[in-house]
Order: structure tokens, then C-alpha cells, then sequence
């Protein structure tokens, strides 16, 4: 017997070890809590190797210290050591003469009561040491050694050496000794693109005696030898990261090591894995360049609360002009730095402000740090979490990013054309923002009753690639009362690629494969056959924009067809521009009712293509399928008013904290957002949790009580106005 969304929010309450649900603080019973997970806010000065003929301790930590920040980085060494290092071939600074600007810096700072993490760089060195150990470095398949790309005099240490178990802890060590920092932290490393393939004597020897093969050409998912390459490559990630973890606590037990993690919503690596070792989950995700959205920061929050369970989470904020081409000694406009620090501190993330060169000609990038930090020490307790609000998820299908139709290529294909996998995530994230909704990430490895037990509605967006445990998860939620929503080739493969025979929801969709992928075809369309409550709102139309590509489905059940496929005709001349089948019997979507649950199953690739095209009737039709799933169980805010905004909403130390960023902007999806547009006024309902009472309403960022009724349905309120970003308190 299926259980009953009762018993399924119940099944793991009998657990000693609570983890908790996305930005929640899990609860320990009389463990102080480490420094780093109290802290709000972080800055980080990164040194040339020119830096000690100039630099000034004290004017930079007076710096610092005017943003309230809690920690600073500092370079350390690793590349390059800013203090007079005795480990043999660990390269001084050239410039660094008498200095020791490492320990000045750190002197400097603790006279301001501001910890110290010490920045390394463990990916690279110079001749000396490829001189006395080749050992260390990557080697390309004709044995030279790796150079790096902008700087050929330095040298690409490998992981698997003992560069890493050897000469890198013998910096720590000597740095802790002499220093104590709080913490330690690695430049580009571990990182969550994709793996590099190394062909040095180690390397070889690993995929010989661990593997059973050579290192292949390329990093192709469907080979059996890059799977259990996959495996050995994470595990050392994970041995390493421990190992420095416990070097750094050697001498401070409170003291931590960090990796370098990042990349948004594309990564190769496991996150789930890097979650599981990393205390603090550092994301390096700077900026942006080229057609990013603005929101990308907040999607980079997202996929970290996905795998760190209330755990600290920062995300760096680059001063600097990280465009492209990028210029970093070149100020950001501060309406894009500050936008990108709200994000950050709105998705339950720590800024970390960053600047490069302790000698700035360009100092416009100094004031907006200092008025944002400021501003956040002044609210402090309004950005503690405890919980988020949210009733939605959306899966974030890491397998199918990393893997999907990739066959070891750079360019992922599907019938011959270029594919983004991302792209599938951004139009159902695009889709969410206009329809206002209150989400959260859930990683494809974290499919648990537990991390589900908030959630009414779980949303797919193309996770082709699934586990058979993840498909048994996501048939247990709707057999509770959850509700999904799936596009495209959701479950139609295993995690590594491996094709099933039909799809591993099949019994969900209500549908079957019945052909390969269809596509790309411009001028599909999508015919609406039946009343429905998903297609209200769509005015005098009897036809919808179709998706670039689709599955090829068949044996839908007698009398359910609510929206079929016309398929593709010719868009030129315009004598022929007329469809050949104005109407078929193959599905274009199906929707379903499952007991107390709810199905929307999406054939076609809607989400990438209402992504790539901005056609609003998918956008629609999209946001229309989530308000149905969601039934008439009230969302916890509701936000009415002009503009492109995001929303978060969590539970605070002292009450509740609704976030609104505001990217009304022409350049919402390219750099650089220059200036601002506001909006307003914008009404908002708010529901409290059961139980719990508003007795003020006061806006942060504004700084001002705002009147609100208490109604039925919760506190409604008219914010006036919302310039860049918003914080509105209710306590």
C-alpha cells in the first residue's frame, strides 16, 4: 500500500543525525558553533608578486574594517610565498625583500579583531621545483609537461602527486605554526568543471592498477574506464580536502580549510560529494560575462543550499570587471556589484567582497562594498536563517549537466545541433520568476522523504539522466500526495547515459516512448483540444508555439488528450507556409490527476526552447502548470505589482525576512546593469506559519515601518517602492 503523505512527511522522523531542509540551520544540542558559521560578511585582498614593494597593512585592514567584515583573506603562498617560507622550493616573492607581508597583514588585521584565512594556490610552481620533482606536474599525452595557458614559466601540478600530500601540507604546517590563521583557503581548487585527464607516470599507473585501463582521449560518460575514473577522482578530491582540514585544525582546532567551488548551475564535479566533506562551501562565482543573466548569483545560492544543509555558504563578489574580455584592475559598475551582493545574501549566502592588487589606480569599486556591508551589519539579525518557506522544488539534475549527450565532446549534440543543458534550467527558472514563486533547489542525490517533506510540488526540467532510486523516490512522493512536473527526456536514461527501454516515470507521464528524439524543427505547434485549467488565460487562440525538439510518445489513455502536436511545416514561401496535419493523437502534454497528486508531463522541450526564443505563451504555459500543481494550497507570499523580480523567503532569528530583487533592466541578461529602474508599488500577502503572529513590518533597505492589515489569509502590505533590492522584516 502506498503511503499516506502523512506517513511519507513522517518516515524519517525516527533519524538521530537531522539534516535539514534547503538554508535550514540544522539544530545541535550544546556544540558551540564554529566562527565561520556565524559569519555575515568577508572580504578578500588578493596580492601580486609586486605587492611588497608598496602595499600598506594598515590602510587595508582600515578598509576592511569600515565593512564590518568578520574575515579577510590573505594571500599566504602556495605559487608564490609573501613571507620569508623555509620549505624548499616553494617560490618567495621576488620583490618580497625583508618584508614579511603575510604577517604584517595578518598583525594588522587582528589589531582590528578580524580573522584571518589564509589564501593558497596549490595548482602551480616553478622550475626549481619541476627541476628537483617532476613528479608533482601534469604531463599531456606526449609527456610534456603542462604549462600554464598566460604564464608558460609555471608548471601544473597534479593532484594525484605528492605536491599535495607532501610539499602543500608542509606550507600549511608552517604557516599555522608561525601564523595561526582561522583558516585555510585554495585558489582553483577543487573547482566544479569538468576533470582533467593527466598522463603523467602517476596518472598512468592509477588508471593501470585502480581503473584497468590507459587515460582515455576524452572524458566520455558512456565509457566504463571514465565512470570508475569519475569515482577515483572524486575520492581523492574528498581524501585530499580532509587531510587539509585536519593540517588546519593542527594548530587551532577551530580553525577550517575551504575549497574553491562555483560555477552556478553548471558543474561537472559532484557536488553532493564536495558537500559532504566541505564545513564552508566557498562558491567562486564572481560575475558575469557574455549573455548571463542576473540572476545567476541567485541560481549559484540555490544549487549550494542544494547540498550543504543550512551549512556556511560564500559566494565571492568580484569588484573588478570580470566581462568579456575582462579587465581586473577595472572597477564593476557599482549597480552590478550591488545587485550581485544582494543575490548573495538574499539566496542565504555570505558576500565575500574581492578586490586584486594591493596598489588600486581604480578605487570606484571601494564605496559600494562599503555602503552594502554596512548596511548589513546595521540588519545583522534579519539575515540569519533558519528555514526557508518555500512549498516548491525544482530538481537540480546534476548528471544530466555534467553528461548529457556529451559523448566526450566539448559541444554537447543532439541530432547534429549544439545543446546547452543549462538551458533547460533557465527557462523553467525564467518561467518562476514571472509567475512570482517561492522556490528551492533540490539536489537528484538528496531525493529523500525528508528533504521532500516541505515540498507540494517537485518540479523536472529534463532530468534525463536518474537513478533507479531516484525514479523509486519521485514515484513515493506522488504516491504520498506530492506533486511533479517533468519535461522532455526526464528519466529516459540512467546517471551515466545508459538508455532505458522507456522511461523510468512512464508509470507517472501516463505515457510511453515511442521513437527517438524529434527535432529541431522552427514552426511546430502545439493545438489545444480541450478546456482545460492550465490553458485559461491564453485569449483567442486555438494553437501554441511548439518546442524545438520532442519525444516521440504514444499510448495515451482514451479521452485524455488535452493538447496534441502539428507538426512542423514550412515557414517559407509563404504559399507554402500552411500545416499538412492541423490536428494528430500524439500528446503534447499530458495532465493528470493521481489520487490526491497532480502530473504534468511536457513531451517537448519546452523550457529550452521558451528559454531561447522568450516566446511568453510557453513562459504561460509553463507558470500555468505550476499554479495547478499547486491546487489551492495558498503559497506562502504573494507578490502583485509591474516588474521582473525574484523572490526569497525564509524564517529568521527574529521573524521572517521576505527578499525582492529587482532586475527590471535592459541589461538584465548582459552585462552590465549600469543603473536602476524601480518598481512599484507592489501589494504583498504573507502567510506566517501556523501559530505565529506579526506585530511590525519594517523594510530595511528603505528603512521604514510600513502600515499592514491582518487578514483571513495572512499580513497584506503595500510596498511602495523597490529601487534595487528590498528586505521586508515582519516580527
Amino acid at each position: 500500500m502506498p503511503m499516506t503523505r502523512r506517513e511519507f512527511m513522517a518516515a524519517s522522523v525516527g533519524s538521530l543525525v537531522v539534516t535539514s531542509a534547503p538554508g535550514m540551520l540544522a539544530e545541535t544540542s550544546n556544540t558551540p558553533k564554529p566562527w565561520y558559521s556565524i559569519m555575515r560578511r568577508c572580504g578578500q585582498i588578493n596580492f601580486n608578486e609586486t605587492d611588497p614593494l608598496t602595499m600598506d597593512p594598515n590602510a587595508w585592514m582600515d578598509y576592511w574594517a569600515s565593512l564590518k567584515v568578520d574575515a579577510v583573506l590573505l594571500n599566504g603562498g602556495g605559487i608564490v610565498a609573501f613571507y620569508p617560507t623555509e620549505v624548499r622550493y616553494q617560490h618567495r616573492s621576488e620583490f618580497l625583500g625583508s618584508r614579511d607581508l603575510f604577517g604584517e597583514m595578518v598583525a594588522a588585521a587582528r589589531k582590528r579583531d578580524i580573522r584571518v584565512v589564509a589564501r593558497m594556490d596549490c595548482n602551480y610552481a616553478y622550475q626549481e621545483a619541476l627541476d628537483a620533482h617532476p613528479e608533482w606536474f601534469e604531463c599531456n599525452r606526449d609527456g610534456s609537461v603542462r604549462r600554464a595557458a598566460e604564464c608558460p614559466w609555471l608548471f601544473k601540478t597534479c593532484m594525484f602527486s605528492t605536491y599535495f600530500t607532501e610539499q602543500m601540507p608542509a606550507i600549511y604546517r608552517e604557516i599555522n605554526q608561525r601564523y595561526a590563521p582561522d583558516g585555510f583557503f585554495t585558489n582553483g581548487w577543487p573547482g566544479t568543471g569538468a576533470l582533467e585527464i593527466c598522463y603523467c607516470p602517476t596518472c598512468r599507473k592509477i588508471y593501470q592498477d585502480q581503473i584497468g585501463g590507459v587515460p582515455p582521449e576524452s572524458t566520455d560518460a558512456q565509457s566504463p574506464v571514465y565512470r570508475k575514473y569519475y569515482a577515483v577522482y572524486m575520492e581523492r578530491i574528498a581524501e585530499i580536502w580532509k587531510s587539509w582540514n585536519e593540517i588546519a585544525r593542527e594548530k587551532n582546532r577551530d580553525s577550517v580549510y575551504v575549497g574553491n567551488l562555483g560555477g552556478a548551475l553548471r558543474t561537472v564535479k559532484d557536488v553532493k560529494r564536495l558537500g559532504e566533506v566541505a564545513a564552508w562551501f566557498n562558491a567562486d562565482h564572481q560575475g558575469r560575462s557574455e549573455n548571463t543573466p542576473i540572476w545567476s548569483c541567485a541560481e549559484q545560492g540555490r544549487v549550494a543550499q542544494s547540498v550543504m544543509d543550512g551549512r556556511t555558504i560564500t559566494n565571492v563578489i568580484g569588484a573588478y570587471s570580470d566581462s568579456q574580455p575582462v579587465w581586473r584592475h577595472s572597477s564593476k559598475p557599482a549597480a552590478e556589484a550591488t545587485l550581485w551582493m544582494a543575490q548573495v545574501v538574499a539566496s542565504g549566502m555570505v558576500p565575500w567582497y574581492h578586490w586584486l592588487g594591493g596598489s588600486p589606480q581604480d578605487n570606484r569599486w571601494r564605496e559600494p562594498g562599503r555602503l552594502f556591508f554596512d548596511w548589513l551589519a546595521q540588519n545583522e539579525p534579519h539575515f540569519r536563517n533558519r528555514r526557508s518557506l518555500s512549498k516548491i522544488a525544482v530538481l537540480y539534475p546534476q548528471s544530466t549537466i555534467a553528461f548529457y549527450r556529451s559523448e566526450g565532446k566539448h559541444d554537447r549534440r543532439l541530432n547534429n545541433m549544439v545543446i546547452d543543458p543549462v538551458e533547460y534550467i533557465e527557462g523553467l527558472y525564467y518561467a518562476l520568476l514571472e509567475g512570482r514563486f517561492l522556490f528551492d533547489f533540490i539536489h537528484q542525490e538528496n531525493l529523500t522523504p525528508e528533504r521532500l517533506r516541505p515540498y507540494d510540488v517537485l518540479l523536472l526540467p529534463n532530468a534525463a539522466y536518474l537513478r533507479d532510486s531516484e525514479c523509486q523516490a519521485i514515484r513515493e512522493y506522488v504516491a504520498s500526495g506530492g506533486s511533479i512536473f517533468a519535461s522532455f527526456e526526464t528519466s529516459r536514461y540512467d546517471e551515466w547515459g545508459t538508455e532505458r527501454e522507456d522511461f523510468g516515470l512512464a508509470d507517472l507521464f501516463g505515457v510511453h516512448v515511442a521513437g527517438d528524439v524529434i527535432g529541431p524543427f522552427q514552426n511546430s505547434y502545439i493545438h489545444m483540444d480541450r478546456p482545460h485549467p492550465i490553458l485559461e488565460g491564453f485569449g483567442e487562440t486555438r494553437i501554441l508555439p511548439g518546442p524545438e525538439f520532442r519525444v516521440s510518445v504514444g499510448h495515451i489513455e482514451p479521452g485524455t488528450l488535452d493538447l496534441s502536436v502539428i507538426p512542423y511545416y514550412p515557414v517559407f514561401p509563404p504559399e507554402m507556409v500552411y500545416p499538412r496535419k492541423p490536428r494528430t493523437q500524439e500528446p503534447a502534454a499530458v495532465f493528470r490527476e493521481l489520487g490526491n497528486s497532480r502530473v504534468v508531463y511536457l513531451p517537448g522541450d519546452v523550457c529550452r526552447t521558451a528559454w531561447r526564443s522568450g516566446s511568453p505563451d510557453l513562459i504561460q504555459l509553463i507558470s500555468n502548470s505550476v499554479e495547478w500543481l499547486m491546487r489551492q494550497n495558498a503559497a506562502p507570499v504573494k507578490v502583485t505589482g509591474k516588474g521582473l523580480m525574484e523572490i526569497f523567503a525564509w524564517e529568521t532569528e527574529p521573524g521572517f525576512a521576505l527578499h525582492i530583487l529587482n532586475y527590471t533592466n535592459p541589461n538584465a541578461t548582459r552585462p552590465f546593469i549600469r543603473e536602476f529602474y524601480p518598481i512599484g508599488p507592489l501589494r504583498v500577502q504573507f502567510a506566517p506559519p501556523a501559530g505565529k503572529k506579526v506585530s511590525r513590518v519594517r523594510t530595511l533597505r528603505a528603512g521604514r515601518d510600513l502600515p499592514f492589515e491582518q487578514r483571513e489569509r495572512g499580513v497584506q502590505i503595500e510596498v511602495p517602492a523597490v529601487r534595487d533590492y528590498e528586505v521586508i522584516a515582519f516580527t
